[in-house]
């Protein structure tokens, strides 16, 4: 073989080898500066199959499956590129949710990063932040009127029957969480009355200023008790959990509930690896210190009141890495009940992680008078081709009185007020029926499916009219705790069966009168 024959293989291997790279390398880190350090999630191409967990039933043996079916994946193919990321002095996160890795490396690096065979691709470490709130009113206002929403959904009914929530923990990740906020703190899983242990219940994500946040933080960096550096966390964990106002007045849809919480936001703003590893720390809580989790200590339900805009880095690369994480909790029996955003009121504003996410039970806000608030985005979603149905359901977002983190009440408006009535919701569900517990189908079914049906004449989206049931404005409608409840209580869970040429789920036409109460 001639000399030139053997230039021109090596020219074409060269070639090849170079394209491999090129395709494996998010297309924003190339254009950047070839020495400058980036922040850079490594996925790897073996990604755990959990789909065995269909068979398994129970919330704890769920979890535990879910648990150590993804920690023996990542275990198994992650050692060869974190020996070599150690030896090059780079420093790196492991994740099992999703088998990834999080680095910081220049670009030079990153492209040997992708020469392992073992990685699917490199990506940047996107922004993303808490939902914008169209309104907010700091003042006392009119109390009683404030709370309109905890009596509109019913929850003072369903307390009447003895269910608040008991033996529930919900999760919330989010701006943080001031703990000792008298109206939240009894609820705390950490507090016994005397004391506290953050052991499992408490996580900071945060371990560094957002390049879109410089400076001082009000909570600092790693914070080893609960904090919230804005006030929406507080505020969000309130209308799930919390007692009674500075009147008297309740705020809490599920005041009997426990709850845990995780900060992936510094300052209102996070990265995926920093939602990534809240959404890990809730499958397998752990110790404030670090060490083993514990997937029996999972929640039954989050809370997720913020949203990846396009604009802030959140785009079809890494769509996939951020399902997959949600799904694998879903998976494991937790409930991910998420804000659909404030983009309305144009048709297919759901255009957000996680919202726009199969697995996500996306919720669109409603104000006292059951219509759609302006602001709540609505579907279907297009931004990922799929053109799915969202929301899933709506709850009331608008004038929402809650605590803040200075242990002062606030009315605030916005999707994120809205799904924390349905994180509370599916708390006392699970309180009428502890069997529910990891069922996550069938809990959100049972939610759909008792809803109050809401429609609208002037707005039809993506070829679903507004006068049907479900809509792209409503959803399913607004959520009916004591028609939920009894419909729990009486254990007549109807699957959702019929699917149309679009692959929308429609209510059986019969289902109006089985649920009659």
């Amino acid at each position: 073989m001639s000399k030139w024959v053997h230039i021109f293989i090596l020219l074409i291997s060269s070639l090849i080898c170079s394209s491999q790279v090129v395709n494996k390398i998010d297309i924003r880190l190339q254009n950047k500066p070839e020495n400058d350090k980036q922040k850079v999630v490594i996925v790897f191409k073996d990604q755990a199959d959990i789909s065995a967990v269909k068979n398994i039933k129970g919330k704890d043996a769920k979890a535990t499956f879910v648990y150590n079916t993804l920690t023996s994946k990542a275990n198994k193919t992650q050692g060869q590129l974190i020996q070599w990321l150690k030896s090059n002095q780079i420093t790196y996160r492991s994740f099992y949710i999703v088998n990834m890795i999080s680095a910081e490396a220049n670009l030079n690096q990153i492209k040997e990063i992708s020469l392992f065979d073992e990685v699917s691709e490199v990506i940047e470490d996107s922004n993303f932040k808490k939902l914008d709130q169209p309104e907010r009113d700091k003042s006392e206002g009119n109390a009683r009127s404030a709370i309109w929403n905890i009596s509109q959904i019913g929850a003072p009914s369903v307390w009447a029957l003895g269910f608040t929530g008991q033996n529930v923990v919900i999760g919330g990740q989010d701006t943080g969480y001031a703990w000792e906020v008298p109206t939240i703190k009894s609820k705390y899983r950490g507090w016994n009355g005397t004391s506290a242990n953050h052991d499992y219940n408490w996580h900071d994500a945060i371990h560094g200023n957002n390049p879109q946040s410089p400076g001082t933080n009000s909570c600092g960096f790693n914070s080893s008790i609960p904090c919230d550096d804005d006030n929406h966390g507080t505020h969000t964990m309130g209308t799930m959990v919390g007692g009674v106002d500075n009147n008297n007045n309740e705020i809490g849809v599920a005041p009997g509930a426990k709850w845990i919480g995780c900060r992936n936001m510094e300052n209102g703003y996070g990265t995926l690896t920093t939602y990534v590893e809240c959404f890990e720390w809730f499958l397998a809580p752990y110790p404030v210190s670090g060490g083993s989790g514990d997937p029996t200590k999972m929640p039954h339900v989050i809370n997720n009141s913020w949203g990846c805009p396009t604009i802030e880095g959140c785009n079809s690369t890494n769509f996939a890495t951020m399902e997959a994480a949600l799904n694998n909790l879903r998976n494991a029996g937790c409930v991910i009940v998420v804000s659909a955003g404030n983009g309305g009121p144009n048709c297919s504003s759901v255009d957000d992680p996680a919202a726009i996410f199969a697995g996500s039970f996306s919720v669109g806000a409603t104000d006292s008078a059951n219509g759609i608030a302006n602001f709540s985005s609505r579907g279907a979603v297009t931004v990922d081709g799929s053109n799915r149905l969202k929301p899933n359901i709506s709850a009331p977002g608008v004038n929402i009185r809650s605590c803040i983190k200075d242990g002062t009440f606030s009315n605030l408006s916005g999707t994120s007020m809205a799904g924390p009535h349905v994180a509370g919701l599916v708390a006392l569900l699970i309180s009428a029926n502890p069997q529910l517990a990891g069922e996550v189908d069938k809990i959100e079914d049972i939610i759909e499916q008792t809803a109050l049906n809401l429609t609208s004449s002037t707005q039809s989206c993506n070829g679903i009219p507004g006068m049907s049931i479900p809509n792209n404005t409503y959803g399913y409608g607004r959520i009916d705790a004591v028609t939920a409840v009894n419909h729990a209580l009486n254990e007549l869970y109807v699957p959702l069966i019929k699917i149309d040429q679009f692959g929308y789920r429609w209510r059986r036409d019969t289902i109006d009168s089985i649920l009659q109460p």
